[in-house]
């Protein structure tokens, strides 16, 4: 079947990708999508842009197919930026990624979302995430390990759960859940599991590999960081709201 370009034709899927000076990682992660997948899977890529200064616009502008940008100079949390982008998006499927999140395996990728989304009774679709494989060590492996192994578990009992690197949603659920909660800095993605095991049943798949950067790890450590999201997780389980007023972004 030939799907027309995406400018041409509705698409089904929108690959939602906020930014915030990602000069760096930025083009890398675009080309991933060719314009081959774009065609054969009718997918459309948005960027939802924060107000970078450096580069990250002229690469969006390029390898997007939306570019959303923040003309008013309004400081945004990362959920803001993921529900602008929703809203200029056109297709039926969200796909939510970081700005330096790589898939393992594109065409696996998106069989795999364009066939288990459209399970009944699902809400949501999340997967493992490691470090770039390229800069790997044992201790990311042995952290990224337990986590995915911790979020396999915690939503196979039904505790919806999924890292901020990669979530899939469909339009309608989206819409349902309110979308991300634009006050909270940081923990919004489990304040949106929280919300989505409410509408359906999220599945954890731990097959489907994303790649994220290091810098963060590699910047405060795994004690730091591991920490962080704790703190904020009990915050935004009991008051809805995050400890950190910024998650400060490190490039």
């Amino acid at each position: 079947m030939n799907i027309p370009d995406e400018e041409h034709a509705l698409p089904r899927i929108s690959v939602i990708v906020p930014t915030l000076n990602e000069e760096k990682l930025l083009e890398r992660m675009l080309r991933q999508f060719t314009p081959d997948l774009r065609r054969r899977y009718a997918m459309e890529i948005v960027v939802s842009d924060g107000g970078s200064t450096d580069g990250t616009l002229a690469i969006a502008r390029a390898l997007a197919g939306t570019v959303v940008e923040n003309r008013e100079g309004v400081k945004q949390t990362i959920a803001m930026g993921r529900n602008i982008g929703a809203r200029s998006a056109r297709g039926e499927i969200f796909v939510f990624l970081n700005a330096d999140t790589l898939v393992a395996d594109v065409e696996a990728f998106f069989a795999a979302v364009a066939r288990e989304i459209a399970v009944p009774g699902r809400a949501a679709l999340t997967c493992s995430v490691e470090v770039y494989p390229w800069e790997r060590r044992i201790a990311d492996r042995a952290f990224h390990g337990f986590y995915n192994r911790f979020f396999a578990a915690m939503n196979a009992v039904g505790m919806g759960m999924g890292r901020g690197e990669c979530h899939i949603m469909t339009r309608g659920v989206f819409e349902r859940a309110g979308g991300y909660a634009d006050r909270i800095a940081a923990g919004e993605d489990y304040d949106m599991f929280r919300r989505l095991e409410r509408i359906g049943a999220v599945r954890f798949i731990r097959s489907l590999v994303v790649y994220e950067s290091p810098r963060r790890y590699r910047k405060y450590g795994y004690a730091f960081v591991t920490v962080s999201w704790f703190l904020n997780f009990l915050a935004v389980f009991f008051l809805k709201r995050s400890i950190l007023s910024e998650w400060k972004p490190v490039r």
